[in-house]
């Protein structure tokens, strides 16, 4: 019955954040926390079920000629390497210090989806001025990120991709073909030291799947940027304040 139920939220949580390109790990991983599960086996869980997921969001983009593959090619290779330099040293910190650091990326990534505004859309950044530098810095916090916590990253990357000026439905595209490389160098990396759970793994990867498909499709033929900002803000916001109970 547990893993019907991580099957089932993990198939609604990925349509969700599937809308904005980012990794449903960011609320799988408090999810499967709450139902008992350590966090040591949560993380590498989150960082398997990421890369399925937005690996069927990234096909059907590619598929239909939403995704600037140069874009996402120097966060890509940052995020890959630092992710295993983040998964590593997570062995070395508490529980509770990557929950608070968990906190203060979701009031980070909350806030920056709230708030960021761009007065038109002529103001968003076009596809033949790419910096490569600062996009490359990006890859290297989200990999880290991604191996300390298990999330992905694509809740650190889309928030800086809009201090970039890069249009919100652009920067899902990115986040959902970048998360799959550093969340599968972070999940290596646990599967390493030995703290897979199999089971579990498998029944949020199948749920997971197929609500990232379906969410893709939602958000590229019915929503607007303004949407898929304040729907992501909204819930990485919820997220936070739960957490925060949590901990204190």
């Amino acid at each position: 019955m547990t893993l019907a139920i991580i099957m089932l939220i993990s198939g609604v949580s990925s349509f969700i954040f599937a809308l904005g390109g980012v990794g449903a790990a960011i609320i799988l991983i408090p999810i499967l926390i709450s139902l008992g599960i350590p966090v040591e086996t949560a993380r590498p869980v989150g960082l398997f079920f990421n890369t399925i997921s937005l690996i069927g969001a990234t096909a059907h983009n590619l598929k239909n000629k939403k995704l600037v593959v140069k874009t996402g090619i120097p966060i890509i290779a940052f995020s890959f390497l630092f992710a295993i330099f983040g998964a590593y040293i997570s062995r070395f910190i508490t529980s509770r210090l990557i929950l608070l650091l968990f906190i203060m990326f979701l009031l980070f990534s909350s806030t920056m989806f709230l708030f960021h505004r761009v007065n038109s859309e002529d103001m968003y950044r076009n596809d033949n001025n790419t910096p490569y530098l600062k996009l490359s810095l990006i890859g290297a916090i989200a990999g880290t990120l991604s191996g300390m916590l298990g999330v992905g990253g694509g809740g650190i990357i889309s928030p800086l991709m809009l201090s970039l000026k890069y249009h919100p439905k652009k920067i899902a595209t990115i986040t959902a073909f970048v998360v799959p490389f550093s969340s599968f160098s972070g999940f290596l990396t646990y599967w390493a030291m030995g703290s897979v759970d199999w089971s579990i793994l498998t029944a949020a990867s199948s749920g997971g799947v197929i609500g990232a498909v379906l969410g893709t499709k939602f958000m590229h033929s019915k929503l607007d940027h303004k949407a898929v900002k304040k729907i992501l803000g909204g819930i990485l916001m919820l997220m936070a304040i739960k957490l925060i109970y949590k901990v204190i």
